[in-house]
């Protein structure tokens, strides 16, 4: 009876021990009664799986595998063509083989000799954001397209149609004609954290390439300043971004698109750790308005205004940096009747801190038009709030230091010579506008256009600024032949250029 009791006492001990190996012995192997494997059919939710971070000590790449499965579907490569007239010659551009070959040559390789056309292809990414079809990409992926090819991930092929495009913001939308189709889910790019795990999926290079899912975090927010758009609050992140990236989808570990890739910082013309996308809250409002009005319509305030930073600062007598100086008012525009006075220190908006120019054109121009807004204003030492109603951007909005315009007609970015510039390029003395980049391919590319010539006139009329260069251009038609008057170092020429007609 004893060795039975001991037995027994013996088998209570040892089942203790075991059960208590059991439960740490799963503890420390994270077992639990969620599996991060995938699942059959597709139809994949991440509602139960949150999100993991490096801090946890977990391994996440099975949530990357759930991500891209989710996400890929969604995200389409986007093939576009235009035709490009080749000029039979140019002061800057000459055929060096023009000897040698016959325009045969040019017509088996090239598609069409000197003079003829040239058909240009480019290849981009876009996000299905509907089931119906619309689809969310970058502005310069489509613009001057002729014609666009949406490629789904499973290989099927659908003609595009243009809906709209917002240079401003790098923004374009197409739709496709389709029924249930793999629409994603679009997160809220306000609550993103600087660390955050992100995925980026595209198709860099080329169609061979598509659906090539990157990992990375988000390195930095409201990045701005960048001279690829007006309006910029860039999303930086160090997931691989390539070309052909471009209007792909930055998601997030719940599986939603945050950002629409655009573009990279880079001194080799490849990804160099730093990637920019656009938030969607940004590209989602502008998107909205281009399907349901054809256009962005943007708030107006009419001022003039620079950040504060540090040395303004000092030399304003403020405790630190911050908030934005109005340079100018607008006569007659809702700042003017709203009471703002050059000088003025722009502090808050509709109660929220005001940090710098950016920030406030940005807020400005996603305020409907017709909305009252009231503003935080520091004049001398004294605090006055001021109330203006906002009416609509009338056509370009006034900045103190601005950025190169765009020319679509041309594919050029040009800006107002300024002392500074004219004594780096050698115009001391000369007025115009200074082209600061010519798109590849473009018309004014293959009439040996290129950046640093300085416009002095179009159709013999002065340009002195880019305002004059817009006014000129404005009046300029399809099929219309320009003549501009080109100055490179010292030497001034004029060039005839004839613009493609509509079709």
């Amino acid at each position: 009876m004893k060795t039975n009791k001991k037995t027994v006492v013996l088998a209570l001990i040892f089942g203790g021990v075991g059960l208590v190996l059991g439960i740490l012995l799963t503890s420390s192997l994270n077992w639990d009664n969620k599996s991060y494997a995938g699942t059959k059919g597709g139809n994949l939710s991440l509602a139960d799986y949150p999100p993991l971070t490096p801090s946890a000590g977990n391994d996440p790449s099975p949530l990357f595998t759930r991500v891209a499965k989710l996400v890929i579907p969604s995200v389409v490569t986007l093939s576009t063509e235009k035709v490009v007239k080749v000029p039979k010659e140019s002061p800057f551009f000459e055929n060096p083989f023009k000897d040698f070959f016959g325009d045969e040559f040019f017509r088996q390789f090239f598609g069409s000799p000197p003079g003829g056309e040239l058909r240009q292809r480019a290849l981009g990414s876009g996000v299905i954001v509907t089931k119906d079809g619309y689809i969310l990409t970058n502005n310069h992926v489509v613009e001057g397209a002729d014609k666009i090819t949406v490629t789904l991930a499973d290989d099927r092929q659908f003609p595009a149609k243009l809906i709209g495009r917002d240079p401003k913001t790098d923004v374009a939308v197409v739709k496709i004609e389709g029924k249930n189709l793999p629409a994603a889910r679009l997160g809220d790019s306000d609550k993103i954290e600087v660390g955050e795990w992100v995925l980026a999926i595209g198709s860099p290079f080329s169609k061979e390439l598509k659906n090539t899912v990157t990992a990375g975090i988000i390195s930095a927010k409201g990045r701005s300043n960048v001279g690829l758009a007006k309006y910029e609050d860039f999303i930086q992140t160090d997931a691989a971004i390539n070309p052909g990236n471009s209007g792909g989808a930055l998601v997030n570990m719940r599986g939603e698109v945050i950002g629409i890739n655009t573009a990279i910082e880079t001194r080799t013309g490849t990804f160099a750790g730093i990637g920019l996308a656009i938030p969607i809250n940004m590209a989602k409002a502008v998107m909205e308005q281009l399907i349901t009005k054809g256009k962005v319509v943007r708030g107006y305030l009419g001022v003039t205004i620079q950040t504060i930073d540090a040395t303004m600062a000092k030399a304003l007598k403020l405790s630190r940096p911050g908030g934005v100086i109005v340079a100018s008012v607008v006569p007659d525009s809702p700042a003017d009747k709203a009471g703002f006075k050059r000088g003025d220190i722009i502090l808050e908006m509709n109660g929220k801190p005001i940090k710098g120019a950016t920030e406030l054109s940005i807020k400005v121009a996603e305020t409907a038009p017709g909305t009252k807004v009231s503003f935080t204003v520091l004049r001398g030492k004294k605090k006055l709030t001021l109330t203006a109603r906002l009416e609509e951007l009338p056509g370009e909005e006034v900045s103190a230091n601005p950025s190169p315009e765009v020319s679509s007609e041309l594919g050029i970015k040009v800006q107002t010579l300024t002392p500074e510039l004219a004594r780096r390029l050698g115009y001391t003395g000369e007025e115009g506008v200074v082209v600061t980049e010519v798109r590849p391919g473009s018309i004014a590319y293959y009439q040996g256009i290129r950046r640093g010539d300085l416009i002095k006139e179009i159709n013999r009329i002065p340009i002195r600024s880019v305002r004059d260069y817009k006014r000129v251009m404005r009046k300029v038609k399809p099929g219309d032949t320009i003549l501009i008057l080109l100055r490179r170092g010292d030497t001034t020429v004029y060039l005839a250029i004839e613009l493609p007609s509509k079709k």
